[in-house]
């Protein structure tokens, strides 16, 4: 993975339009493949890989153009993110959960705090991280007067030791209140775990971290205003935003699984020549036809459905905060939660059943083609699909829409 000179001048100017940023998407897609394989197996530190996103603009596309962003919406950050994961999948997500992190000074901030760390994060271009799981116990967070102390441990903290900042979250001591805070992620008490060593998204940074004294002023607490919260409906988006996420680079792990294996059947495969009605060339086999018929079929519909829940969902996210309402939110997450459903089954379908068109030789190493199926499985277990399937359910059966929690 390299940029040639070429591709470093090209990239000076950025993108006007959704379409010009999506295409420059494709090319830093186009650097990851070339050797995605042996980066997975180094599993070294994604430093270079994140410098690319960043010396190509795509940290920034969510920024504010007045900031030296993007200007760019939610639709386009979804698809940019398919992208980059159709290259490497481990490098989209990490990418996604940036641009969700980086929004959430917008799902709970105040003005003032929307401001102050969009010019930071857009004009320095700096990378997200986030030590939010809700899986383990809840750092706790004690107040000292005029600033906040964070003191606690999460096993996972995708961005790790690649992101400039890091988005805690935890409850204060003796209250029910859950605090968000964006501090820089190099710093003394900030440690990260270094044990990420995972099936797959191998590159994610995803390990655990230690948060030791790490104080903030109250100020910066993400929409507090005299240490008290006003809750709003937008405030409960960031887990429809993120469940699209996952169901984009998911959708980009799918569509680069099926290009691969296009590629290595043209190229690779060979007929079959025992079947009675021999071909000359493995393109010319029903079954193999059928195959690739059927899997695409399926991949246009699921990313039919992922564009449909992102462009409800985009409405909601660009929208006026205070007008979102509950219903709205709840009918853009079940549509989510279809679309996240169905690209989990298409895409660990597609990247088992392109053995069967691509042959035994395959299966080698060299061919790298269990890397799709490692990253798919590995994060298609984040939370369990068969949930959503129930929250479809509910809503077709009796009409009710999820109720925000950390994962619906």
């Amino acid at each position: 993975m390299s940029v040639t000179d070429d591709t470093a001048t090209r990239w000076q100017q950025r993108p006007s339009t959704a379409q010009g940023w999506i295409e420059r998407a494709q090319d830093v897609a186009a650097l990851l493949a070339t050797d995605a394989v042996a980066r997975d197996r180094a599993g070294e530190t994604p430093h270079a890989e994140v410098r690319l996103l960043k010396d190509a603009g795509l940290v920034t596309l969510l920024g504010p153009a007045e900031h030296g962003g993007g200007g760019q919406t939610w639709s386009t950050a979804y698809k940019v993110t398919r992208e980059v994961a159709k290259g490497d999948g481990s490098i989209g997500q990490l990418l996604g959960y940036h641009y969700l992190w980086a929004w959430a000074v917008r799902l709970v901030g105040t003005d003032e705090q929307i401001e102050q760390v969009e010019r930071l994060y857009t004009g320095e271009v700096l990378f997200f991280g986030g030590a939010v799981n809700p899986r383990d116990a809840d750092v706790v967070i004690t107040d000292d007067g005029a600033e906040i102390v964070f003191n606690g441990r999460k096993s996972f903290s995708t961005g790790g030791k690649v992101s400039d900042l890091t988005v805690l979250e935890g409850v204060l001591a003796g209250t029910d209140k859950h605090i968000f805070a964006i501090v820089p992620s190099d710093q003394d008490g900030i440690v990260f775990g270094d044990d990420w060593d995972n099936l797959g998204q191998r590159l994610t940074e995803s390990g655990s971290v230690e948060i030791r004294d790490v104080r903030v002023p109250w100020e910066s607490a993400a929409g507090y205003v005299d240490k008290e919260f006003r809750p709003l409906v937008y405030n409960t988006l960031n887990t429809p935003t993120i469940q699209l996420v996952f169901a984009n680079f998911y959708l980009g792990i799918a569509q680069g699984a099926l290009d691969v294996a296009s590629s290595y059947t043209r190229e690779k495969t060979r007929a079959w020549p025992y079947g009675g009605d021999n071909k000359e060339s493995a393109t010319e086999e029903f079954y193999v036809l059928d195959a690739y018929g059927d899997l695409q079929a399926k991949l246009w519909a699921a990313e039919a459905l992922i564009d449909r829940a992102g462009g409800e969902l985009e409405q909601l996210l660009h929208a006026e905060r205070e007008s979102v309402t509950a219903q709205q939110r709840g009918s853009a997450a079940v549509l989510i939660a279809a679309a996240k459903q169905r690209i989990v089954d298409t895409g660990l379908e597609i990247a088992t059943k392109i053995y069967e068109v691509t042959g035994a030789r395959a299966t080698s190493n060299k061919a790298g083609l269990d890397i799709f199926w490692r990253n798919l499985r590995t994060h298609t277990l984040h939370d369990p699909v068969a949930y959503k399937r129930v929250e479809v359910g509910r809503y077709a059966l009796l009409g009710e829409i999820p109720e925000p929690t950390w994962y619906t």
